[in-house]
């Protein structure tokens, strides 16, 4: 015959193992989400470089623009000289 405690432990005993399983499926579940963030956050961060670098390549032909206006208005004296 088993001991009642002996029974009550064992009882105790699987309860705890099953509470473990639950919490272990839930941490493997976070550790997933959490890369999907880290994916997602990383192909975020990519597009931010690829729009700064369009940015610099638009205020770089935006300069050489105005310094081509501003030869323009020198050549047909729209504006006084350079001093």
């Amino acid at each position: 015959m088993v001991d009642p405690s002996h029974e009550l432990m064992l009882e105790q005993l699987r309860q705890i193992r099953a509470t473990l399983a639950v919490h272990s499926q839930k941490f493997d579940e976070v550790l997933f989400r959490l890369s999907s963030l880290e994916i997602g956050f990383a192909g975020m961060r990519r597009e931010q470089a690829g729009d700064a670098e369009t940015v610099a390549h638009l205020q770089a032909r935006v300069d050489r623009m105005e310094g081509q206006i501003d030869r323009i208005n020198q050549r047909l004296e729209l504006t006084d000289s350079p001093a």
